[in-house]
C-alpha cells in the first residue's frame, strides 16, 4: 500500500503540471487553429499561392510539435495511473519498478517539454551553424578545439540531429585551426545558443615531454541557420570570393579542382569557408548560407543593442572571459561560471552530456 501511494503521489504531480502547460499553452485554441489551418491546405486554391502554402505548412508543423509531446505525456499518465491497481493483484508488486521508471521517463518528459516553452525566440526552431576557433597555444588549443568539436557532434548524435562539417582546418601537428559545422534538427540553435562562448581546458599537456599543467582557451560561435523568408540585404559589390583546392578529405576531384569558396563581406570583415561539397557551385551556395546567417545574428544583436553577446567576436579568446571551465587536472571538475552548476564526470560531459548545462543556463536567461 505505501508503495502504491508513493506513485500515487507521483501520478498527481504529473497531472497537475501537465494541466499547467496546457493552461499555459491554450491547447484548445491551438487545436481550433491547426483544424483552420488543415482545411486551408486542403482548398483547391492554395496550389495557386505556393508561399502562402509553404507558410501554412510550417505553421502547422509548428502547432504539431507544441500539442503532440503534451498530449502524448497526457495519455501515458492516464495510462500508468490506470495500471497502478494491478499492484493490489498477487505478486502485483514486480510491477513498481516498471511503473516507476515510467513515471521517472515522463518527469523528464514534461521537463523537456516546459524546456522548450523558453525557446519562444524568433529563430529558437531553425538548424544551428557551429564555429569553432583555438585561442592562442598553438597545437595544446588546437587539440582542444577539437575535443570540443566532438563534444558537440556527440550531443547531437544522441539528441538525433544531423551534422555535417561545412569547413574544417586540420592543425600542424595535431587538433585543428578551425571549424565550422551544423546541426540540424528542432529547436538546434535554441539548445546551442547556450554554448557560444569562451571555453577553458586545465590538464597536463599530452604534447608537453615535462607533463606541465596547461591551461588552452577555444571560442565557440553559434548562429541560427536562416530561412529563405527571412530577406538579407547582400550585395554583389560588397563580396569578395575566392576559390582554393580543399585541404581535408575528398578524394581526387576535391585536392586536384579549386572548389572549395572563401567569401569574404567586405563593410563587416566577416569571412566564411566551405570545402565540404564537390562543386565550387554548391560549396558557394553553402558558403552564402552561412554568411547569410552571420549577417542576421548581428543585425538582430545590433537592434537589441546586445552585440557583446556574441562573445569570440567581441571578446579575446582568454583568461578572464570564459563561461565554462574543464579542469581535468590537479581534480576533475567542470564547472558553468554563469550558473554555477558543477559537474565531476568529465568524461561524461567531454562525450556529449552537457545538457544539465544547456537547460540551467536557458532557464536562468528567462
Amino acid at each position: 500500500m505505501l508503495l502504491q501511494n508513493e506513485l500515487k503521489d507521483d501520478i498527481s504531480e504529473l497531472k497537475k503540471r501537465a494541466a499547467s502547460l496546457r493552461g499555459y499553452l491554450d491547447v484548445d485554441r491551438l487545436k481550433t487553429k491547426l483544424s483552420e489551418i488543415e482545411r486551408a491546405i486542403s482548398s483547391e486554391d492554395i496550389w495557386s499561392y505556393p508561399e502562402k502554402l509553404k507558410g501554412l505548412q510550417k505553421e502547422k508543423s509548428d502547432i504539431e510539435q507544441t500539442l503532440l509531446p503534451l498530449e502524448n505525456a497526457i495519455n501515458r499518465i492516464n495510462y500508468i495511473e490506470g495500471s497502478i491497481a494491478i499492484l493490489n493483484e498477487d505478486e502485483g508488486d514486480i510491477f513498481f519498478e516498471e511503473i516507476k521508471r515510467e513515471i521517472d521517463e515522463l518527469k523528464k518528459n514534461l521537463e523537456d517539454i516546459e524546456l522548450k516553452l523558453l525557446l519562444s525566440g524568433e529563430v529558437d526552431k531553425n538548424d544551428a551553424i557551429v564555429t569553432i576557433h583555438p585561442g592562442a597555444g598553438g597545437t595544446e588549443s588546437q587539440d582542444w578545439a577539437q575535443m570540443l568539436m566532438r563534444m558537440y557532434l556527440r550531443w547531437a548524435e544522441t539528441h538525433g540531429y544531423k551534422t555535417e562539417i561545412v569547413d574544417l582546418q586540420i592543425g600542424d601537428e595535431a587538433g585543428i585551426k578551425d571549424v565550422t559545422f551544423t546541426v540540424k534538427g528542432p529547436y538546434a540553435y535554441g539548445y546551442l545558443k547556450a554554448e557560444a562562448g569562451i571555453h577553458r581546458l586545465v590538464r597536463i599537456s599530452p604534447f608537453d615531454a615535462n607533463k606541465r599543467r596547461h591551461t588552452s582557451f577555444s571560442a565557440v560561435l553559434v548562429y541560427p541557420e536562416i530561412e529563405d523568408d527571412i530577406k538579407i540585404d547582400i550585395r554583389d559589390e560588397d563580396l569578395k570570393i575566392d576559390t582554393f583546392r580543399a585541404s581535408g578529405a575528398g578524394g581526387q576531384h576535391v585536392n586536384k579542382v579549386s572548389s572549395a569558396v572563401r567569401i569574404t563581406h567586405i563593410p563587416t570583415g566577416i569571412i566564411v569557408s566551405c570545402q565540404s561539397e564537390r562543386s565550387q557551385h554548391r560549396n558557394k551556395e553553402v558558403a552564402m548560407k552561412i554568411l547569410k546567417s552571420r549577417l542576421y545574428d548581428m543585425s538582430l544583436k545590433e537592434r537589441e543593442r546586445k552585440m557583446e553577446g556574441i562573445v569570440g567576436d567581441k571578446k579575446e579568446i582568454s583568461w578572464g572571459n570564459q563561461i565554462r571551465s574543464y579542469v581535468l587536472q590537479p581534480y576533475r571538475l567542470v564547472k558553468d561560471h554563469r550558473t554555477n552548476i558543477e559537474i565531476g564526470n568529465v568524461d561524461a560531459v567531454l562525450d556529449g552530456d552537457i545538457d544539465v548545462f544547456i537547460n540551467g543556463y536557458l532557464k536562468k536567461i528567462k
